[in-house]
């Protein structure tokens, strides 16, 4: 299954009590924690890579048109309505490139998952009043919060940056405003795939917008650094840091889109049982013990 797809037969709602899963023979539950731990280090260490590989690309690009236009300015101290125009072109790229550090320091300084286990229902509904204040007027933000959700473990900084993320875009859709509607819903992943998500039992969060879609050609870029459609208003790092984020939890994240129709954006979160969940809380972040980490 790509990224970029969403195919729900591959992925059907759980009905009843799941079976009951034991550990092979001879396997412990120590080296199966280890494992999935190393599993993890190396998600967040690739995702990691793939947030920083357009960096110098980018940041030359702000330079070199900050430089233009300080140059421009000096060759017309006398028309000061021309050098006013300059520097407001140089003064807006200073703007974007410090939004632009300011939200790759902000991904960086949760590397070390602050990891709570819980109900994804309850972190949205302390997290509601400040989504809904987020998008502004004009938009209704509807919740259909499945009852009796598993418990996941997710990093509640990202886990809400991650939502509002989504929900901004899902607004920015959507111009002459509308209704953005988040569903949670517990999911099985029945069959095993060449990509993710894994079989299992996960936490679906879908955020479903009726804006104005996107096209093949976009929808397989979304999750690229730096890629934006939104031309000076966007950083292209959105996107990119929700799909790290996901993969960091174990999860992962789909997004669905039709020009004229809308968007749908899915983003699964593993469910851990109550047991291995304090064990999980306990055990060090997915960088630790990583080459070149330091702890904070």
């Amino acid at each position: 299954m790509s990224r970029n797809s969403l195919h729900e037969e591959d992925l059907v709602p759980s009905s009843g009590e799941q079976q009951q899963e034991g550990h092979p023979q001879g396997v412990s539950l120590e080296s199966e924690i280890a494992s999935e731990r190393r599993s993890r280090a190396t998600q967040s260490l690739t995702a990691l890579g793939e947030m920083t590989g357009g960096i110098a690309h980018d940041f030359r690009n702000l330079l070199a048109v900050i430089e233009s236009a300080l140059r421009l300015a000096e060759g017309r101290a006398d028309e000061p309505e021309r050098v006013r125009a300059y520097l407001g072109e140089a003064r807006k790229e200073i703007s974007r490139g410090s939004t632009l550090i300011s939200q790759l320091l902000a991904f960086a300084q949760h590397q070390k998952l602050v990891a709570e286990a819980g109900n994804v229902n309850e972190f949205l509904s302390v997290f509601e009043p400040f989504l809904k204040h987020g998008v502004g007027p004009g938009i209704r933000i509807k919740f259909d919060l499945a009852p009796n959700l598993p418990i996941c473990l997710v990093d509640p900084a990202l886990f809400d940056a991650a939502v509002l993320n989504v929900v901004t875009n899902a607004r920015d859709a959507m111009p002459s405003g509308g209704e953005v509607q988040i569903i949670t819903e517990r999911w099985v992943q029945s069959t095993a795939t060449p990509d993710p998500p894994g079989p299992g039992v996960y936490v679906r969060i879908r955020v479903k917008d009726h804006g104005h879609g996107m096209r093949p050609e976009v929808l397989r870029t979304v999750f690229d650094p730096f890629f934006t459609t939104k031309g000076e208003k966007g950083t292209g790092i959105g996107l990119p840091q929700v799909h790290a984020f996901t993969r960091m939890v174990g999860g992962h994240v789909t997004i669905a889109s039709e020009p004229g129709i809308g968007t749908v954006v899915d983003l699964l979160f593993p469910s851990v049982e109550p047991e291995d969940a304090v064990d999980r809380q306990r055990s060090r972040s997915p960088l630790e013990g990583q080459p070149g980490h330091r702890g904070r």
